[in-house]
C-alpha cells in the first residue's frame, strides 16, 4: 500500500518500518476499497504513523478510548517529519477521528459496554410488544427509547424494579419537564412507561396497579396548528440551492420527498436504490407506519433530482441505501444527518415555524394540498396515514375557506 502511495522512497520507509506497518496498510487498503480519494488516504497515512509512533509501547495494540484522547492532548511532534500542529483543535478532532476508526475497524478500541438497568426485563418486553402486540419497528425503537432512559435515572436509587412508586414516575416527569420536555413528549413518556409497567404486572415482575397510577398532561385532540412553513418559504428554500454544488444536488432531492410527497425523515433514510422503478416512473416508499410499501407516481422534476445526484454525487458503495454522506466513509445518512439537511437551511432563512426539521416539510406539503381543495382522504392517503383523525389537524390552515365562512352573509336577526 506505501508503495502505491508514496513515490520518495524514504518516506516509503519511513512509513513502512514505523510500528504497526502492517495494520496501518491494511486500513488503507480497506479505505481506498471503500472510496476514499487519494488525498485522503494521504492525509490518514500520516496521522496514522504519527498514532502508531505515540502507541509504540502498547504492543498487543489494545488501548481505551481515555487513553487515545490522552495521547492526542499530551502528545509532542515527531523530531524527524512535519508533525500535526496539536495546538489546533481541528487538528486534534482530526487525529481523534482518524485514530477512533483506524482501532475499531482492527477492533482494538476497548470501549466499555454501556450497561442498562434491568435491561433483560426490557428486552423481554420488546420482543413480547413485536410477537405479541404487533407493533412495528418503529414504534418498538421509541418505546425502547423512552423506556431505557427512565430505567437509566431509576438504576442509580439502587432499588428493585418491582419496588418502583408512583412517586418516583413523578420526580422522573419532574425531571424532564426541568430538561425543557413540552406536554406532548412528557404526555408520550407515560404513555410508554404505562404499557412498560402495565407488561411487568402481568408478567408477575412489577407492582400490580402502577400503571394505573402513572398520570400525565392531557392532551386534546386537535389542539394544536400544524407547525410547518408557509409554501413560498419553502420556494425559497428551493431557490437557495446551487446546482452546481454536490451538496446540494443531494439536498434537492432529499428536500423534494420532503416537501412534494410529504415523507418522514426514517422514510427518506430507508429508501433503497430498489425502491425506484426507472422503467415505470414509479417511487416504492417503505412507510413507517404500515406493514407494505406505498407506490407514488415518480414526477419528472423529482426524478431529474434523483437522476443527478446518483449519477455526479453518489459514490459507488455496497451500502443500497439512497442517500449517503459526501465524505468518506460513504454511510447511508441517518435520521439525525436528514434533520440537519433540513434545519441548517431553513433556519438561516429566518422561516417562522415552531419547528425546522423534515416533519415541518411534511406539515408544509398537507397544508400546501388543504389549500389546493384535496379532501382529507385523499391527504391521508398521500402522507400515508391510517385513518383520517390524523389528517383532521389539517383542515384548521385553510384559511381561504374560514375567510369565505366569516364573509358569508346570514342576513340580520330581528
Amino acid at each position: 500500500m506505501f508503495d502505491q502511495l508514496f513515490k520518495r522512497a524514504s518516506t516509503r520507509a519511513r512509513h513502512a518500518t514505523a510500528p504497526f506497518a502492517e495494520e496501518r496498510a491494511r486500513y488503507l487498503d480497506y479505505c481506498e476499497l471503500r472510496g476514499d480519494s487519494r488525498s485522503q488516504q494521504l492525509r490518514k497515512a500520516h496521522d496514522l504513523l504519527w498514532i502508531a509512533r505515540n502507541l509504540n509501547s502498547h504492543r498487543e495494540l489494545q488501548v481505551t478510548s481515555d487513553q487515545i484522547r490522552a495521547l492526542v492532548v499530551n502528545g509532542q511532534h515527531d523530531e524527524d517529519t512535519d508533525g500535526p500542529n496539536l495546538n489546533l483543535l481541528s487538528t486534534r478532532k482530526r487525529l481523534l477521528g482518524h485514530a477512533f476508526a483506524w482501532l475499531r475497524y482492527l477492533g482494538c478500541l476497548c470501549e466499555p459496554s454501556v450497561l442498562i438497568p434491568f435491561g433483560s426485563r426490557l428486552l423481554e418486553y420488546c420482543d413480547w410488544a413485536k410477537q405479541q402486540r404487533g407493533l412495528t419497528d418503529s414504534s418498538i425503537h421509541y418505546f425502547r427509547g423512552t423506556i431505557r432512559r427512565f430505567l437509566c435515572w431509576y438504576g442509580p436509587i439502587e432499588r428493585q424494579l418491582s419496588s418502583v412508586r408512583a412517586s418516583d414516575i413523578d420526580a422522573y416527569l419532574a425531571f424532564g419537564s426541568r430538561r425543557g420536555w413540552a406536554r406532548v413528549t412528557i404526555h408520550n413518556v407515560v404513555a410508554a412507561l404505562r404499557a412498560f409497567f402495565r407488561y411487568g404486572a402481568q408478567e408477575g415482575g412489577g407492582p400490580r396497579h402502577l400503571a394505573d397510577t402513572i398520570q400525565g398532561p392531557r392532551i386534546y385532540a386537535q389542539e394544536r396548528l400544524p407547525a410547518g412553513p408557509t409554501w413560498a418559504d419553502v420556494e425559497r428554500l428551493f431557490a437557495g440551492l446551487d446546482v452546481n454544488r454536490s451538496m446540494d444536488v443531494r439536498d434537492r432531492a432529499i428536500l423534494m420527498l420532503f416537501a412534494i410527497y410529504g415523507l418522514r425523515e426514517s422514510e427518506v433514510a430507508k429508501l433503497r436504490l430498489d425502491d425506484i422503478d426507472w422503467e415505470h416512473d414509479q417511487l416504492r416508499i417503505p412507510r413507517a407506519k404500515r406493514r407494505e410499501p406505498q407506490v407514488y407516481p415518480l414526477l419528472p422534476s423529482v426524478g431529474r433530482a434523483l437522476t443527478d445526484y446518483l449519477l455526479s454525487v453518489r459514490r459507488s458503495t455496497s451500502h443500497r441505501e439512497i442517500f449517503l454522506t459526501l465524505v468518506s466513509p460513504y454511510c447511508p445518512l441517518s435520521s439525525g444527518g436528514l434533520y440537519y439537511v433540513v434545519a441548517a437551511r431553513l433556519k438561516p432563512l429566518n422561516v417562522q415555524c415552531a419547528h425546522h426539521g423534515p416533519h415541518s416539510l411534511r406539515h408544509a406539503c398537507a397544508a400546501r394540498l388543504v389549500a389546493q381543495g384535496l379532501t382529507l382522504k385523499e391527504i391521508g392517503d398521500h402522507l400515508g396515514h391510517r385513518s383520517t383523525s390524523a389528517t383532521r389537524v389539517y383542515a384548521k390552515v385553510d384559511l381561504h375557506g374560514l375567510r369565505e365562512v366569516a364573509a358569508f352573509d346570514l342576513g340580520e336577526l330581528s
